[in-house]
């Protein structure tokens, strides 16, 4: 596989996705439903855990860990949150022993164990974060973000039939679940991979098998433009089969693979 990782963990809600991804270097966090604050005098109004929403909200991770920990000590919801901060500073440890407190005091806390699969993510430990994502769908099996943090982590293996199944859960439960960027929640989405062009790839075909021919197309696209070469690929697949007449589709089979 291609060496380059680059970084990229998604903030979601529970209902959308739970994972991960790895190093948390460029992430999003919006959360259009925090108090719109006009000055320093209603900020204080706010409790512990809503002001250190805002201090997530403006990636300003240790003030938000700081501000947690004002308030409650004794909720999972505020240590995984202090989890989720330390994870976006690229401190693993703290972050997974947040997770892991968040775990003690509710062991059917889902979201936090996915959340600690993120972490062995993050690490390389794709085995442990296997388990851990597995876990997590135990106790909430209709979770589209877990099930595509496991797929992800299939990925990684190089188990593409593995990640096929459970991308193909989680788009049946979610159709755009790889689409959202910008959400706020408790729950982390992976979407680090070191082979962009063979991800992308996958993806399209995953898109294409459900009928979602515009994003197979766009995905296509970005898999070619990163350099994926092998075209026998988009001539054999089945899920392609539909596509194959589209004049969008023949375009894509005569684009030039980058040289990487």
């Amino acid at each position: 596989m291609v060496s380059n990782r680059i970084p990229r963990l998604i903030l979601v809600t529970p209902f959308l996705f739970a994972a991960s991804f790895a190093a948390a270097q460029s992430s999003n966090f919006v959360d259009n439903n925090l108090p719109r604050v006009a000055n320093a005098d209603e900020t204080q109004k706010l409790t512990p855990q809503q002001r250190g929403d805002v201090f997530m909200a403006r990636k300003m991770y240790r003030e938000a860990i700081d501000t947690y920990l004002e308030g409650s000590k004794t909720e999972a919801l505020i240590w995984n949150k202090v989890g989720i901060a330390y994870h976006q500073l690229g401190q693993y440890q703290l972050a997974r022993k947040s997770y892991e407190k968040a775990v003690k005091l509710d062991p059917k806390y889902s979201d936090a164990i996915n959340n600690i699969g993120t972490v062995y993510y993050a690490e390389k430990k794709y085995r442990s974060a296997i388990s851990r994502y597995k876990k997590s769908l135990a106790i909430k099996e209709d979770s589209a973000s877990v099930w595509g943090n496991l797929g992800t982590a299939y990925y990684a293996r190089g188990k593409f039939d593995d990640m096929f199944n459970a991308y193909k859960r989680a788009l049946e439960l979610d159709p755009l679940v790889f689409e959202h960027r910008n959400s706020v929640g408790v729950v982390l989405q992976e979407r680090t991979v070191a082979d962009r062009a063979r991800y992308h790839y996958e993806l399209a075909r995953m898109y294409a098998h459900t009928g979602q021919t515009e994003l197979a197309l766009q995905y296509l696209r970005k898999s070619l433009e990163e350099g994926f070469k092998d075209k026998t690929k988009l001539h054999e697949a089945p899920e392609f089969a539909a596509m194959r007449k589209m004049p969008e589709f023949q375009e894509l089979l005569a684009l030039e693979p980058r040289v990487l």
